[in-house]
């Protein structure tokens, strides 16, 4: 066997964690070890090992644990039981009904997830720091990676409130958690301090950095920090946000899409609207299983798809009627009969809007529930998933957070034209006057299934009182507990057993 060059590196997965290696007596081959300071070399080598493993942990992140954990808790994703399909022990039912047990597979594996994304960032930051020889950029590649960190550090904490707040490559970093006002300060102080040193460049003029964080990524976390200021603080932050936020536009690196749904095709690289988005290319990174996740059984007759679907997320029926006909975002949603490739009626399968319960065995509810097609179907894809990058931030956005903190200010002529810029793409009719309810439903209609729902209802109840995300909603969901303590999940049980330091929420 031929030599081969090896990194000697030791990856810690999570912090805490004990890497625990088999008895088993193992051949052995021999290798050249190459030291640190001789493989960082050149700027495919700094790219590859320091930049993009931290990247790689955003993959799971668009279907998976924290996707699940933002929609289905909310008014516009419901994954209902169709027979032995999507039980699951519950835990999908749980998150609907804000029942959610400290074991939810959901709530520990988004916890999970989040901390994987820190520890790379943290260990990249580390090896860079430690590098002999700095490439010359090496404080623009270090503030990149740590606004990367803040976005898990804002999704971790959005989700779990007080959480370890760890930000070095050490094992005797503190695992105590940090409370939630204390995160907001760290991330708020560690974006205003990074973002200036990222790029300017968007990937239409420099497709290096397609997927990465530039400054106008940063300045629209910054602003969903803002947003939320009152729920992580207590005190509202609405003018840091409109001032955030217009950064974005005022830059004019960005434009709304003709077509909205030309942001999530799976040549979606191509838009002039999306800001930051999680890079998927089938068969090379996989991963976006989406509409494996969501379409009927029979869907793969439609679209020439490789493998069945799995028949699982659909719309709640009010959610989907809050859609018009007449609303060119309405084509996100697949109903009625289905039909193969070639355009011939599937025998039977004709998808319903009414999801009227979360459990049933009858053969007719596998058709219960709007179908998402939002992320356009690959044809030739099946459940390794497809070529659509995944959506996290885009202009859209950055106009309709702008008309949130306006509307907050008590600039209700200012925020009505930058909602009716995004309805004007839909072809829908201006607004002439402006209400939270207003907000808040056209963000549902724009935003749907993006992963910013839960985020969003919860902000607009903590603003204005009203049960935006606690209420009960069909179906089968009562009022939440007037203590409001499903604004958070619990701690994961699993994460407490690891590290006694950890404290449960109240109200698990």
């Amino acid at each position: 066997m031929k030599n081969k060059k090896i990194l000697s590196l030791v990856l810690l997965l999570s912090a805490g964690s004990i890497i625990i290696q088999s008895c088993k007596k193992l051949d052995q081959n021999t290798y050249t070890v190459v030291p640190v300071d001789q493989f960082y070399q050149t700027p495919q080598q700094i790219n590859a090992g320091i930049v993009a493993p931290p990247y790689t942990a955003l993959t799971p992140l668009q279907t998976e644990n924290v996707f699940q954990l933002n929609e289905v808790s909310t008014d516009e994703m419901v994954i209902p039981t169709r027979g032995n399909d999507w039980y699951d022990g519950g835990e999908h039912t749980q998150l609907w009904l804000h029942t959610v047990a400290n074991d939810n597979a959901n709530v520990n594996g988004g916890w999970t997830d989040l901390s994987a994304g820190i520890t790379k960032c943290n260990f990249s930051i580390s090896i860079l720091n430690g590098l002999k020889n700095k490439p010359s950029n090496s404080d623009a590649i270090v503030a990149e990676i740590s606004v990367l960190r803040d976005y898990y550090f804002f999704l971790m904490t959005d989700l779990y409130g007080s959480i370890p707040l760890i930000t070095s490559y050490s094992s005797t970093a503190s695992l105590a958690p940090v409370a939630r006002a204390d995160v907001y300060a760290y991330i708020e102080a560690d974006l205003l301090k990074n973002i200036p040193l990222l790029s300017t460049d968007n990937s239409a003029g420099n497709t290096a950095i397609y997927g990465h964080f530039n400054q106008w990524a940063g300045y629209m976390l910054l602003a969903k920090l803002y947003l939320n200021a009152q729920v992580y603080t207590g005190t509202a932050q609405w003018t840091k946000a409109l001032n955030a936020a217009n950064m974005v536009i005022n830059s004019n690196k960005y434009s709304l899409q003709p077509n909205f749904l030309d942001n999530f095709t799976y040549s979606n690289r191509g838009s002039v609207e999306n800001i930051f988005c999680i890079p998927f290319n089938y068969p090379l990174i996989k991963g976006n299983v989406i509409q494996m996740y969501t379409l009927n059984y029979n869907n793969n007759l439609t679209f020439n798809l490789t493998a069945q679907p799995y028949n699982g997320f659909c719309a709640p029926t009010a959610f989907y009627r809050t859609f018009t006909d007449v609303d060119k975002r309405k084509k996100m949603w697949l109903v009625g009969q289905q039909y193969t490739s070639t355009g011939a009626a599937i025998a039977g399968v004709v998808l319903s809007p009414y999801v009227n319960e979360l459990s049933n065995p009858a053969d007719s509810f596998k058709y219960a529930g709007a179908r998402s097609v939002k992320y356009q179907p690959q044809p030739g894809t099946g459940s390794d998933g497809t070529s659509n990058d995944g959506v996290r931030f885009r202009l859209a956005d950055a106009y309709m957070m702008v008309a949130e903190a306006q509307l907050h200010l008590g600039d209700e002529s200012d925020a009505l034209v930058n909602v009716n810029k995004v309805r004007l793409r839909a072809g829908v009719a201006n607004l002439t006057s402006l209400s939270y309810d207003d907000l808040l439903a056209e963000r549902g209609r724009e935003f749907a299934w993006e992963g910013w729902r839960r985020n969003d209802l919860i902000r607009f109840e903590v603003a204005t009182g009203k049960k935006y995300f606690t209420g009960a909603r069909a179906p089968g969901k009562s009022q939440d507990a007037a203590d409001n303590h499903t604004f958070l999940y619990p701690i994961p049980q699993p994460q407490i057993n690891t590290n006694p330091l950890l404290k449960q929420n109240p109200g698990y």
